[in-house]
């Protein structure tokens, strides 16, 4: 497969980030209903509250438009509201607010929600005091910076979720009689991505995708890599790494295992890696058959 030249990720982000402009309108609307003509002067509300009382009103509001996440899912309406508001003012919800949540005061999570975003919006005023600084523009490099991060995670979710589509049919071709996880098995601090679960053992499949050529992360995806599949085989299990790499000079010949796919791709370039786990899966039915009744 020939190397890819452009950036795939972006295009698909700014794509997903464009989608989300409607969103983004939306809010603008609902606080000039609440008297604000822009977000800056919501920011710089004084009133505590007035401003509870449009946050809380804004996070339970039901509208059919949508708010997507990095590979062009929409959130949970809920859920969605909480990550806009938290991004709009400058924060990460999922790693850093939830976990405080818990000590916020209010009888309820939408009231420690409501709470912990206003303290938020206080912090960030005076930090960006600029109108420019709060429109559609500025803040949709926020949306794509949020996004990227996000979206290597939800990108190995979903070749998971192709991966064990692939084996689901590939057993029933062969009349095999095997257990696919549905969620990931823990050894020793170490996790794997899909277990395939026979009467005869069991078998570990790490995905591992990496979308840029070198520098130190690839050191470390490599090192990762190797680690895993030693956990895994010391522990008796037989191991299938699937790596998804387009340029990655990593070693595989010294793997504890003695299978592993390597498909030499982009991750962005999903349905022409989909037919290729195909075959390569294919390949490896003798060890599934091993496990079988």
């Amino acid at each position: 497969m020939d190397f890819v030249v452009k950036n795939l990720r972006l295009a698909e982000l700014i794509t997903v980030v464009n989608a989300n402009r409607e969103y983004f309108n939306e809010f603008v609307v609902f606080l000039q209903n609440h008297g604000y003509a822009t977000i800056r002067e919501f920011i710089a509300e004084t009133s505590d509250e007035k401003a509870v009382a449009v946050i809380k009103s804004y996070l339970t509001l039901h509208s059919e438009t949508q708010f997507f996440d990095g590979i062009f899912r929409p959130f949970p309406e809920a859920k969605a509201r909480w990550y806009f508001l938290a991004w709009i003012f400058r924060d990460a919800p999922a790693q850093r607010l939830n976990p405080l949540i818990l000590h916020m005061p209010g009888a309820s999570k939408l009231e420690k929600q409501t709470h912990i975003l206003n303290e938020i919006r206080k912090f960030v005023n005076p930090l960006f005091p600029n109108e420019k600084q709060w429109d559609w523009y500025t803040l949709a490099e926020i949306f794509l910076n949020r996004l990227e991060g996000s979206r290597r995670s939800l990108k190995g979710n979903l070749f998971e979720g192709i991966i064990r589509k692939i084996l689901t049919e590939l057993f029933a071709e062969h009349n095999l009689h095997l257990h696919i996880s549905q969620g990931q098995r823990k050894l020793n601090d170490e996790t794997y991505d899909i277990e395939i679960i026979g009467v005869k053992g069991s078998i570990l499949i790490p995905v591992k995708t990496r979308e840029t050529m070198g520098g130190g992360h690839a050191m470390l995806f490599t090192r990762d890599i190797h680690k895993s599949i030693s956990v895994a085989v010391s522990e008796g299990f037989t191991c299938i790494p699937i790596i998804i790499a387009e340029s990655w000079g990593g070693d595989l010949s010294g793997l504890a295992c003695n299978s592993f796919i390597h498909i030499r791709a982009n991750p962005n370039q999903i349905h022409e890696i989909a037919p290729l786990l195909i075959m390569e899966l294919e390949k490896n039915i003798k060890l599934f058959e091993n496990i079988n009744s």
